[in-house]
């Protein structure tokens, strides 16, 4: 009996399994580098994975912070404006729809992705060697 509702379940999992679509997620991404990478299913046939960035467009130097993971497609490829403290920026969301297809862009090429241990080490390396010159 256990074999039938394991192999009942089995199956049911492969149908489910064939409609879900892997996505790459990052909730807050900085210059590049998303800070919590990881990746997600997005269930049904309604979802695309996203990529969405919010530039502030009077700050050309700075590229903006950017989140990844899974979108209903009614919300695909939308821009808006907004301000926050007086500053006004512009987000951007562009959706695809095959598994990990939105990986981080920065000038065109797919970032390495940095992790907060690292990035937190060179900068206590960079602060402990400023104190000694």
């Amino acid at each position: 009996m256990i074999k039938i509702v394991f192999g009942i379940s089995a199956v049911v999992a492969s149908f489910v399994l064939a409609d879900s679509l892997t996505c790459n997620q990052c909730s807050l991404g900085l210059v590049g580098f998303c800070l919590n990478p990881g990746s997600l299913v997005c269930m049904g046939n309604s979802s695309s994975c996203f990529t969405g960035k919010a530039t502030f467009p009077s700050i050309s130097a700075f590229p903006g912070f950017n989140s990844q993971g899974c979108m209903a497609n009614a919300l695909c490829g939308n821009t808006t404006t907004s301000t926050i403290l007086g500053a006004t920026y512009t987000t951007t969301t562009t959706c695809c729809s095959t598994n990990l297809c939105n990986p981080v862009v920065m000038s065109g090429a797919p970032s390495a992705k940095l992790t907060i241990t690292t990035a937190l080490g060179a900068a206590l390396m960079a602060s402990l060697w400023g104190s000694m010159l």
